[in-house]
């Protein structure tokens, strides 16, 4: 009995200093949140940029247009429908350049499609 009064005496003697010496934790407030980005308004398009968006736009119409006449006397070749296709795609991309590019390519090649038509056939 007196072994384990002992231990007992032990055991509450810890207990007793380990809450004597436990350090209290200060807590820190949290770090204020920082404050969300401005948001930028975009920049408005350069005069530049939407006389060439309105080129484009004629080009390709254009192109259309000169696709149209060449498909309907059946001329019309496929490296033109190609660029065509290749220029709508550039527009909706708005790579304005090349849809320009392409639009007259592919007016070019309708058009030579068409005066192909003047040429007798070879056997």
């Amino acid at each position: 009995m007196l072994e384990t009064s002992r231990i007992w005496g032990v055991a509450l003697g810890l207990l007793a200093a380990s809450c004597a010496l436990q350090e209290t934790q200060v807590t820190q407030p949290p770090p204020a949140p920082t404050p969300p980005p401005a948001a930028v308004a975009p920049a408005p398009p350069a005069a530049n940029e939407i006389a060439l968006a309105e080129e484009a736009r004629a080009m390709l119409a254009q192109a259309e247009t000169d696709v149209q006449r060449a498909r309907a006397k059946r001329a019309l070749w496929q490296k033109a429908w190609e660029d065509l296709v290749t220029s709508r795609q550039a527009l909706a991309a708005k790579d304005h350049a090349r849809a320009i590019r392409h639009a007259k390519r592919a007016s070019e090649f309708a058009q030579l499609g068409l005066e192909q038509l003047a040429y007798p056939a070879v056997n």
